[in-house]
């Protein structure tokens, strides 16, 4: 894939109180790229339940061109691709936003499936800024992964 329409990837997933933190770390990482020396940098904010039950916010930032080809390489693992790139069209907002929800038990398993838990959200190049631009690139690059595998 030589040219990657993204600028970057937001992945984003909650911890609840009863869940584990690694499991839910674990989870995410499936979509992180591994780090040469350090894992990828997973940012933890500690947020409040409604009912006072602590919520950990763990997020990455994908934002290298090779970390965002890792992240997509991941999709491509989904059964359901061909849905998703039939789906652009409502999955890509007027801020040229590809937005995808992610399983989270699944990723926790080292599956990739469409799902609750883990939200992606991937800034497409377009230009001009405009949502049909954003569709016709992120659908290229989707298909270009599909032939690839």
């Amino acid at each position: 894939m030589p040219q990657i329409p993204l600028h970057y990837v937001d992945l984003r997933t909650f911890c609840y109180a009863t869940e584990d933190e690694k499991r839910v770390e674990e989870a995410l990482r499936t979509f992180l790229p591994d780090g040469d020396d350090e894992p990828f940098e997973i940012e933890r904010t500690e947020s409040e339940g409604h009912y006072g039950d602590r919520i950990l916010v763990l997020s990455a930032r994908v934002e290298t061109a090779d970390d965002v080809r890792h992240v997509l390489s991941r999709l491509s693992d989904l059964e359901s691709f061909d849905d998703l790139i039939d789906e652009l069209d409502e999955r890509v907002t007027e801020n040229t936003e590809l937005f995808l929800r992610l399983d989270k038990q699944a990723a926790f398993e080292g599956d990739v499936k469409l799902g609750d838990g883990i939200t992606f959200r991937g800034k497409v190049e377009a230009y001009p800024a405009k949502k049909e631009k954003a569709v016709g690139n992120a659908r290229d690059v989707l298909e270009r992964l599909r032939e690839r595998d």
